[in-house]
């Protein structure tokens, strides 16, 4: 699955501003005609209005997005946007907020509701935004969350969670998760992003780290009001081997969707997700 996997980033008073900053917002139509999307269980090609349909029917969405795919960042942005036009939208939780930064978001949320004059850079100070997270990137979304009446949540680990993970990997409870096939997938990818230049306790304290971060997403999305929306990297949103499994060894079988936004020529099947949007690969780096 060609799917960037987000453990490269492991152990990674508001005042009004007199420039106006509201975020470029992409246009529906532009976005809706992007790429190709598939219902992985019938084969059957999609457009955006009949993926907006299925998605606003269900109580749980969670999107796997590729990090550094600006594309992803853009329809992630007209999903969040059409969605809350189909019904009310509960709340919107990211991966690229730690919870030491949910007072902020809070505050800072509750401020921008006044519809202040305030440049997104200012915003971005005030939230604490994470440098591992490109603001360029992740502005546009990020401001339009901000300004949307519904709450914002945080659903990754803090970096002190992390360290204390990664030295004493806390057993993790689940028949799901805990599955010999799952760990060894997991254990795979992260020796493929490494070039297989890891050693043994290093990979494990990394196992142990994805894993009890795709446990606090499950956590934080069961207690998320709904109608609500996740948005994380790939590898943390596929059915076989991320959040979906903790969700149901944390509660059973429950009503989660899986759309995943991938590049064209990537392997996504039904095992992985319910939906996939593929977009155009990007070009690779000049060397």
């Amino acid at each position: 699955m060609k799917l960037l996997l987000s453990l490269c980033a492991v152990f990674l008073s508001a005042c009004t501003s007199v420039l106006p900053a509201g975020p470029s917002l992409p246009a529906p139509a532009d976005v809706a005609s992007v790429g190709e999307i598939v219902d992985l269980r019938s084969g059957a090609r999609l457009s955006a209005a009949e993926l907006l349909t299925r998605l606003a029917a269900a109580p749980r969405v969670l999107v796997g997005e590729q990090h550094d795919q600006a594309e992803h960042h853009r329809i992630e942005l007209w999903l969040a946007q059409q969605l809350a036009r189909q019904r009310p939208q509960g709340s919107v939780l990211l991966e690229m907020l730690n919870p030491d930064q949910q007072d902020k978001v809070d505050q800072v949320k509750l401020w921008l509701q006044g519809n202040p004059v305030v440049r997104a850079e200012r915003v971005a100070e005030l939230l604490s935004w994470q440098k591992g997270w490109s603001w360029a990137l992740y502005g546009d979304l990020a401001m339009d969350l901000m300004r949307a009446p519904y709450p914002l949540l945080s659903a990754n680990l803090d970096r002190a969670e992390v360290q204390t993970i990664g030295r004493q990997q806390p057993a993790l409870s689940g028949a799901l998760s805990t599955r010999p096939e799952v760990r060894a997938r997991l254990e795979a990818t992260i020796r493929d992003m490494h070039d297989n230049q890891i050693d043994a306790p290093r990979l494990q304290a990394m196992l142990s780290v994805q894993q009890q971060r795709d446990r606090r997403m499950a956590e934080r999305l069961l207690a998320a009001p709904a109608p609500a929306l996740l948005m994380a990297g790939g590898y943390h949103a596929a059915k076989d081997i991320g959040v979906p499994l903790h969700v149901r060894d944390l509660a059973g079988e429950q009503p989660l969707t899986v759309l995943m936004l991938a590049e064209r020529g990537a392997d996504v099947s039904l095992q992985q997700a319910d939906y996939v949007w593929y977009t155009p690969a990007q070009p690779e780096p000049a060397i």
